[in-house]
């Protein structure tokens, strides 16, 4: 079988070293592999502080994707000969006044429908699980089975056992599906899937009117969700966090993770503005800094080293777009926040899909549910019932953590900006 995957993002590689490791022919098509998600992210696998209400439908993928990180990463890394970058590290989510405090303890509901290791800290316990916190922490939640790794050794990683398992990779953007010589294509475009659609049983790929009409219809609804991330490193002899800080601050989110390098990032903001990377800036790195330093106030003596903004792929319902658009095009994108803690799932699911095997992805992330024709209902599925005072409408968008992905990365002051051309450098390709 001879298999095409728009977008050389992590999942993207992901999915074609699958492939390739099935026995397909793969070919990956991005003009600039690995300028998305994959270069920004935090690296949280957190399958419990990633848990929102409203996106319960999640829960039991994020859980699997989880469990599979750590057999996924020794694999990775005897694959490609390259360290990743995968620790047990674990998250403590935090807050500093009282109602910081009520939002965690409102969190801590869904938490624990989660089937993980949660446990409810006292100020104090909490300082004594990361002694870098400020003593003007009111407690928290330790959440002891989430993780951490380095996305960009991800990246990289996966570039090579992709390559060694037999995947050409072609420097190309792809605007036409039909373009492609190849039995199967799966679109892993990240924020640029958007520019895709066609109708169900045909090749086209294409919006042609006459070519679609009296087919269903699909569509791909997939927007920029826009988020700044700071890049610290401790200099000398300079402690680190040894959790994963995740914490609100006057009702704002952000979060800490360190690498075992030293390096620390804090992130991130979130707000939409479509494709602009530049609008805010200042002010996102200096929220960043503030509230991160009123978390840990060691923070105040880090090296700031980079500022990078990124676009995360946002769906209508938060939840990804993954499974079959038609009988020759497979979707693998809308990851939002979640596109380095799902690889693994992410992979396992496509891969298994296009070889005509397995139970396939979860109904509620059908691509087709948002169609003309489509199930509207199934990405909206309430996967507990709700309980008196914790509603699903969920937290208002300043405090809602922003998540650890987004896609077409570029240093705010890097040397990829001045010699960029295109009005939007290229969001599309990339990381879901």
């Amino acid at each position: 079988m001879r298999i095409a995957i728009v977008g050389a993002g992590s999942i993207g590689l992901a999915v074609a070293w699958r492939a390739a490791q099935a026995g397909a022919e793969v070919v990956v098509h991005d003009p600039e592999p690995g300028s998305g998600a994959s270069r920004v992210a935090a690296g949280m696998i957190a399958p419990v502080t990633e848990a929102h209400y409203g996106e319960e439908a999640l829960g039991p993928f994020m859980a699997e994707s989880a469990d599979a990180w750590p057999d996924f990463a020794r694999e990775l890394e005897a694959a490609s000969d390259l360290e990743i970058g995968f620790r047990d590290l674990p998250t403590l989510l935090v807050g500093v006044e009282d109602g910081d405090r009520a939002e965690i303890d409102r969190q801590l509901e869904l938490y624990r429908y989660s089937a993980r290791n949660v446990e409810a800290l006292t100020a104090r316990a909490a300082r004594k699980v990361e002694p870098l916190l400020s003593h003007r922490v009111r407690g928290g939640v330790l959440a002891p089975e989430d993780r951490a790794v380095d996305p960009r050794a991800v990246h990289a990683a996966l570039l090579v056992a992709a390559e060694r398992a037999g995947v050409a990779t072609v420097a190309e953007r792809v605007e036409d599906l039909a373009t492609l010589d190849a039995d199967q294509v799966v679109i892993a475009a990240g924020c640029g899937s958007a520019r895709f659609a066609g109708a169900a049983g045909s090749r086209t790929g294409t919006c042609d009117e006459d070519a679609l009409a009296g087919s269903a219809r699909w569509t791909l609804p997939v927007r920029p969700v826009r988020g700044a991330v700071l890049r610290l490193r401790a200099v000398g002899d300079q402690p680190t966090p040894r959790t994963t800080v995740r914490g609100y601050v006057k009702g704002h989110s952000v979060y800490i993770v360190t690498r075992q390098s030293g390096e620390v990032v804090v992130g991130a903001t979130s707000d939409e503005r479509g494709f602009d990377r530049l609008t805010g800036t200042a002010g996102a790195v200096h929220d960043l800094l503030r509230w991160s330093i009123e978390l840990v106030p060691e923070i105040v003596e880090y090296h700031l080293e980079e500022v990078s903004v990124g676009f995360r792929p946002g769906t209508p319902d938060n939840l990804p777009l993954i499974g079959r658009l038609d009988e020759r095009t497979v979707a693998a994108t809308g990851h939002y926040r979640n596109g380095i803690a799902l690889i693994p799932a992410t992979a396992r699911s496509v891969a298994a899909l296009l070889a005509g095997e397995g139970a396939g992805p979860p109904k509620a992330f059908d691509p087709l549910r948002f169609s003309e024709n489509g199930d509207r209902s199934v990405g909206r599925i309430e996967g507990m019932a709700q309980r008196p005072g914790t509603p699903f409408a969920g937290a208002p968008e300043s405090i809602v953590p922003a998540g650890s992905d987004s896609p077409d990365p570029r240093s705010v002051s890097g040397p990829s900006d001045p010699g960029d051309k295109r009005p939007n450098g290229n969001p599309e390709e990339g990381d879901s």
